[in-house]
């Protein structure tokens, strides 16, 4: 990628909360917020802490690895606020680029902005995490009101204390030779989309066109912190060395000063070498319009220097023993790293870098990977692996747990349904008494039980009280004991005859007849008498045996 960025803090407030770097792989915008002490520090901590991301081997996990360190930097401002409660509330947008292995994956959260000029094609990438946003989403709100909506800065995602895991925005997108990128913090929005539009398609000079956004944006009246990051995506050629911001501001005094003006002049040698006359032009308007690049510059050229990076290595073996890893190494080792690469960083992150104010967690990571690197010491690959190993036995019993209580619920759940087969009950079928295997429950969508048969006696011609009973569903502990109560519903129309059953009595017909009845003459046959003599015990006698 080639590059050009700046950074100004408008014409109304008092300090800038913007950060950005960029270089050949790696481009970042971050817009803090806070109050008083909070949006610098957010925006610097995140940004400084995502700069050894600029590099290309990355073996297909870009932007696995991209994502993890977002959500890293999110992980240090928390704890940046534990350590400091008077920091709570502080917060930072991230709007980053990765270029590796013929991809960019992006990366996203807050309303800085991203822009893809590409062809005749000029496009919004990112999406703002704003509530006027999703009022447009929603259709409550039309995108012309949206300028003038009174939440419009009320923003939804940000990082910071307020979620240990925010939601990002992600993906990988092709590359194309000649794609051009804007990157930016809210502060542009002041500017009209077709005037921003414009300057992008129609400035070739990527140093120029930055200047002319940020330039637009003051004359707006710059209400906000502005900061512009262009990109440029070129072929990569074996002298490629240099880029819209290479050249080395050298330091005064001595030995430094002239060590840092020959790295100055090799890097203007190679620019011109490079045969990019857009390069020559921007790192010339450079010289003349970015303060903040000099000082960028001015901290490039300390870390170039050989005895501060001597003394640097000679510090690195005791420093590792300190815990907190003092903050003069914190900036000398950040140096190093900077000056490892060309890029540019603006903002509230190079005001840091360049005064060595760097916020305390973020300086401890950055010194650590500076560190190993100064003392050309990698962490042995065994150790990784050692410290993998504890992990397999309890992945192991994790599944084998889980697969034995899932055993156990499956033989449970069988287990019950099959004791239910061996019920029965008496229902309802098509307004007649039928015979159920089963119960009568339901477990969800599962029906517990079967229609086993259905007989001929309707449920209208059973008694009411039968009626309900049936309807309510009779258990029976068998087959016999179901076809037992359909036979009592169908000689006496209950469900429990044995109940109803009279004792067992003497018959009328067998009452002995007095004496006198006895002495008498038998009266002649009577006709009218014969239905009242026979007993009536034969049909109570064929019930009663029926139920037994």
């Amino acid at each position: 990628m080639r590059y050009a960025a700046r950074s100004d803090v408008g014409r109304i407030r008092s300090k800038n909360d913007d950060s950005a770097y960029v270089g050949r792989h790696l481009a970042v915008v971050a817009d803090g917020m806070g109050g008083h002490a909070g949006g610098d520090v957010a925006s610097a901590a995140t940004v400084l802490d995502m700069i050894h991301l600029d590099r290309g081997d990355y073996d297909g996990d870009a932007g696995t690895v991209l994502a993890d360190e977002i959500q890293t930097a999110n992980s240090l401002l928390s704890e940046l606020v534990h350590q400091n409660p008077k920091l709570a509330g502080m917060g930072t947008t991230v709007t980053a680029l990765l270029l590796a292995e013929g991809k960019l994956h992006f990366a996203h959260i807050g309303d800085s902005r991203a822009y893809r000029l590409r062809g005749d094609e000029f496009k919004q990438v990112s999406v703002d995490h704003t509530f006027v946003q999703r009022l447009i989403d929603e259709g409550r709100l039309r995108p012309e009101e949206a300028e003038t909506h009174p939440h419009k800065n009320v923003l939804m995602r940000v990082l910071g204390d307020v979620d240990a895991s925010p939601e990002l925005d992600l993906d990988t997108l092709d590359v194309r030779p000649g794609d051009r990128w804007l990157l930016c913090s809210d502060g542009l929005n002041y500017v009209a989309g077709h005037a921003v539009e414009r300057t992008v398609r129609e400035t070739k000079d990527l140093r120029e066109c930055v200047e002319t956004l940020v330039d637009l944006t003051l004359e707006a009246g710059s209400p906000d912190n502005v900061t512009v990051v262009m990109v440029e995506i070129v072929e990569e050629t074996p002298d490629d060395v240099s880029t819209a911001a290479v050249d080395v501001i050298p330091s005064t005094g001595g030995a430094t000063a002239a060590t840092a003006t020959a790295a100055a002049a090799a890097a203007a040698a190679a620019a011109a070498d490079s045969k990019d006359k857009d390069v020559e032009a921007s790192a010339s308007k450079s010289e003349n319009k970015n303060a903040e690049v000099h000082g960028n510059r001015d901290k490039d050229a300390e870390a170039a220097d050989p005895s501060a990076g001597s003394a640097s290595t000679g510090t690195a073996e005791p420093a590792s023993t300190d815990p907190h890893l003092g903050e003069h190494l914190s900036a000398e080792v950040l140096r190093e790293e900077l000056s490892s690469r060309p890029h540019e960083l603006v903002g509230a992150a190079a005001a840091a870098a360049e005064s060595g104010s760097i916020p305390t967690i973020a300086g401890r990571t950055v010194a650590r990977r500076a560190a190993t690197l100064l003392t050309h010491k990698a962490e042995p690959q065994a150790s990784d692996e050692d410290a993998l190993v504890p992990l397999r036995p309890r992945r192991w019993v994790t599944w084998s747990i889980a697969a034995a209580v899932l055993l156990v619920l499956t033989v449970g759940l069988w287990l019950g349904y099959a004791w239910t087969q061996t019920r029965y009950y008496v229902g309802e079928f098509d307004s007649r008494v039928a015979i159920y295997n089963g119960v009568s429950q339901r477990l969800g969508p599962i029906q517990l039980s079967s229609l086993e048969a259905v007989t001929d006696i309707r449920m209208d011609s059973l008694p009411p009280f039968s009626q309900q009973r049936v309807r309510q569903t009779v258990p029976a502990n068998d087959l016999y004991d179901a076809q037992r109560i359909v036979k009592n519903l169908e000689l006496t129309g209950s469900t429990s005859p044995e109940d109803e059953c009279p004792s067992p009595s003497p018959s009328p017909g067998t009452t002995p007849p007095p004496e006198s009845a006895a002495a008498a003459p038998a009266p002649a046959p009577d006709a009218s008498a014969t239905p009242a003599s026979p007993s009536p015990s034969p049909s109570p006698t064929v019930t009663c045996e029926a139920v037994r």
